[in-house]
């Protein structure tokens, strides 16, 4: 035998990934850096993290600390977050280092910080509510003249699952949170019908895939549930949004996954948040779509092509778990899977806390009422009794 013939032997090298952060996220991306056969490295604070807890390649370290963030770098193939918090300047050294980040310093300011993203989603023509950055009461009032009462106050940076928002009625309540000390900036409240999401995903090459639009229902600023696709949601609209959410990819320079949270009003769509991450309006895909949000992250970011974001049933259900009074969450499982054998559970190995978010469900079907029905049987019993 010609020995040029012979393949060469030896192990396979495999894509690393590192994932800044060790959240749920980075957890349920393990389970599509399996099927792809990529290495997935997560950088957390302890141990006891979510993903920590599943990944062998978890780094120990502060992703506020440079000197951590080159060092969890080193060998990977690319390097993006599960969280937006790692600061601007320290992304923009690991760039300067030869280091593949995605997404870039240059497109995650815009999910860090609320003014430049209201300041660049304006100049390109995305349809955004009034807004301005406000420092002290005499602001807010002339704000409050143009545009009325209630303003909405909301953080500049760090806010989320409604921390950092505040609906402000009057003066008085403007003036107790501009006390606060935190850097602000004012909206013009949006009297809207709902709220919608738009998941899409872009890859360094530029090619860009969008999931169908799903509704999201909040409830005390938390997102409990997303249905997909958002029903009654014409194709014209529902057209529109991805439009919108597609050219904000493209023109922040997004790599990697971009969620879009919109409101729906009756004078269109409005632009609310952004995320660059995979993101809560998009845990259906798991089950839903023919690629789950994880798996499209880790391919954008690898620059690889990217998958179908079609969906694998007509109706999709997710439905977020809450924590209740009683952590003793595994002894209910019994009754939901044998009361429903189609339902899906996703627990993140957090610890059980009244209201902490610690798991998902989702249900797939034909019928909405139905669907729905069954997401919330399966929540309300792992939840437990109330009174418990």
């Amino acid at each position: 035998m010609n020995s040029s013939n012979v393949p060469p032997s030896g192990p396979v090298t495999a894509p690393v990934v590192g994932m800044v952060g060790a959240g749920q996220l980075a957890r349920m991306t393990q389970q599509a850096a399996i099927a792809l056969g990529i290495d997935l490295r997560v950088l957390a604070n302890t141990r006891d993290e979510s993903a920590a807890k599943v990944i062998v390649d978890t780094r120990l370290g502060d992703y506020r600390d440079l000197a951590d963030l080159r060092e969890f770098a080193k060998g990977c193939d690319a390097v993006t977050f599960d969280h937006e918090h790692v600061p601007t300047e320290h992304i923009r050294a690991l760039t300067a280092d030869g280091h593949a980040v995605h997404p870039g310093a240059d497109a995650l300011v815009h999910a860090q910080d609320k003014a430049v993203m209201r300041e660049r989603l304006t100049e390109i023509g995305a349809p955004c509510p009034a807004w301005a950055r406000v420092e002290d009461l005499a602001g807010v009032e002339t704000f409050a003249e143009e545009h009325g009462w209630p303003v909405v106050l909301k953080a500049v940076r760090g806010g989320y699952d409604g921390r950092g928002v505040w609906v402000c009625e009057t003066p008085d309540e403007a003036r107790e949170v501009l006390g606060t000390g935190v850097a602000l900036l004012a909206e013009a409240f949006v009297p809207f019908e709902r709220e919608v999401a738009v998941l899409v995903a872009r890859s360094a090459h530029g090619q860009g895939v969008s999931y169908p639009v799903v509704e999201t229902v909040q409830k005390d600023g938390i997102c409990v549930e997303v249905i997909a696709p958002a029903p009654g949601l014409g194709e014209e609209a529902a057209a529109d949004a991805q439009r919108v959410a597609l050219t904000i990819a493209r023109d922040l320079g997004v790599t990697g996954l971009l969620a879009v949270e919109m409101f729906v009003t009756k004078s269109g769509l409005v632009v609310n948040e952004l995320a660059m991450r995979p993101h809560n309006s998009g845990h259906w895909t798991i089950e839903g779509a023919r690629t789950s949000q994880f798996e499209q992250h880790l391919r954008a970011v690898l620059n690889l092509p990217l998958g179908s974001p079609s969906m694998t049933a007509p109706v999709v259900v997710m439905a977020n778990l809450l924590g209740g009074p009683d952590p003793d969450v595994y002894s209910r499982y019994e009754h939901v899977m044998a009361n429903d054998p189609g339902i899906k559970i996703h627990f993140y190995g957090k610890d059980v806390r009244p209201g902490r978010k610690i798991g998902h469900v989702t249900a797939l079907g034909t019928d909405l009422d139905e669907v729905r029905a069954r997401a919330h049987h399966a929540v309300t019993c792992l939840r437990g009794p109330v009174d418990a």
